[in-house]
């Protein structure tokens, strides 16, 4: 493997510039990589292929756009490569914490000739079951021939649950940035303004201030969800061209993405003053987030947060309209990949909170519409948990008292 040939490789090495800064030291990617060669050891693989976007970013720090071509992140116990398509040229090189290999489309299943040039004969090889294709999986058993294959997501998912402190530095900054993103919402929201203005002031300002606080990152992905009236009924509705009007429920969401890192911020507010029946369940719910992010520290369990708010919602006889569970762990994730669904706070899910972990306090009702109260209701804080103890790294602040905007 060489620099590029004036014939058609299969694949090759290709040094196109020089390695940017990434996001964290090289010894940071390398206890990454020290701590997946354990995964393999407890596992008895020689070799590993993740194909995820948050498994190759969080292992080697090149984040890759797919656009239908696969890439990965090939690991055995000796050596470290990331997969990427000749379409990128030498981004993935520079943006890798190891050395990168290039496949080429002259010949299909170039990529997995690549991959099998760093597999060194391993016939014991780790995959990450919940991205691996059908099809993929076809293509190894044809080209690697492996006698041993083993699904190494959820270990690998338990090493990223918890953060280093570095990862931890990133995502209180990201949460800050989430802030400006608010604030600049906040200050955008008038009568007559439609949502994707909103919307788009509070993403300028996030790529703005990512731009500023790191300049050696690449700026992408960051993003706003900015909804209103029969809008905020999902979490996850996208941005519209509806008006604001007077009266209006609105969801701020905003998402700054920092080198594949997420955080994020949501706010319930209103355009004007909330009806006596708004009101009720507003205040009912910023009293089960204020009951939740009591109730996340070391030693709480996922499910147990849950019992708690779910016991407070019902009281309020406002059980029957929660959407979704009331939390989940930051780090690299997106809303297009990446999950570490072991650490959500939802009743099915026990796992215990240690520090090193961060999580969210995310409670959300959706009342139907034609309801005098009818709406999305959700406040979402990030939450670090340490040794020491807690530390909630979300400032915007909650709430009827500071969320009602003059129509």
């Amino acid at each position: 493997m060489e620099n590029i040939q004036p014939t058609r490789p299969e694949f090759y090495m290709l040094k196109n510039g020089t390695k940017a800064p990434l996001p964290f030291a090289q010894s940071e990617y390398d206890q990454r990589i020290a701590g997946l060669r354990a995964i393999m050891q407890a596992q008895d693989l020689q070799a590993v292929i993740l194909t995820s976007m948050h498994g190759i970013a969080y292992y080697s720090g090149f984040l890759y756009c797919s656009f239908g071509r696969p890439y990965a992140c090939v690991v055995t116990h000796n050596t470290a490569h990331t997969i990427s398509a000749g379409i990128d040229a030498g981004q993935p090189g520079r943006r890798s914490a190891c050395d990168n290999i290039t496949y080429t489309d002259w010949k299909r299943d170039n990529y997995w000739r690549a991959i099998k040039s760093c597999i060194n004969g391993a016939t014991a090889i780790g995959i990450e079951g919940d991205h691996l294709t059908l099809l993929a999986q076809q293509k190894l058993q044809e080209f690697l021939g492996p006698k041993k294959v083993a699904d190494i997501a959820p270990a690998s998912m338990t090493q990223r649950m918890i953060k280093s402190d570095a990862e931890i530095t990133l995502i209180k900054q990201g949460a800050r940035i989430a802030d400006v993103g608010g604030f600049a919402i906040r200050d955008a929201i008038k009568v007559g303004t439609r949502e994707i203005d909103v919307a788009m002031a509070g993403r300028d300002a996030m790529e703005l201030e990512i731009a500023k606080s790191f300049p050696d990152s690449e700026i992408r992905d960051s993003w706003v969800w900015f909804q209103s009236g029969l809008n905020t009924d999902g979490a996850h509705n996208p941005v519209t061209t509806r008006k604001l009007e007077a009266g209006d429920i609105l969801s701020l969401n905003t998402f700054p993405m920092i080198n594949g890192y997420y955080t994020a911020l949501e706010r319930t507010l209103f355009v004007g003053e909330p009806n006596q029946a708004q009101m009720r369940v507003w205040q009912a719910n910023v009293e089960a987030h204020e009951l939740g992010l009591s109730l996340i520290k070391q030693g709480a369990t996922c499910s147990g947060i849950c019992d708690e708010i779910n016991a407070l919602f019902e009281q309020h006889n406002l059980l029957q309209y929660r959407s979704f569970g009331y939390g989940h762990s930051f780090g690299v994730l997106s809303h297009y990949y990446g999950r570490e669904a072991g650490l959500e706070l939802r009743e099915d899910i026990d796992t215990v909170l240690t520090p090193g972990m961060v999580v969210s306090m995310e409670p959300m009702v959706t009342l139907p519409e034609g309801d005098a109260a009818a709406g999305g209701y959700r406040e979402h804080d990030i939450v670090v948990i340490t040794d020491e103890g807690e530390e909630n790294i979300t400032k915007f602040p909650y709430g009827p008292e500071h969320n009602i905007v003059a129509a």
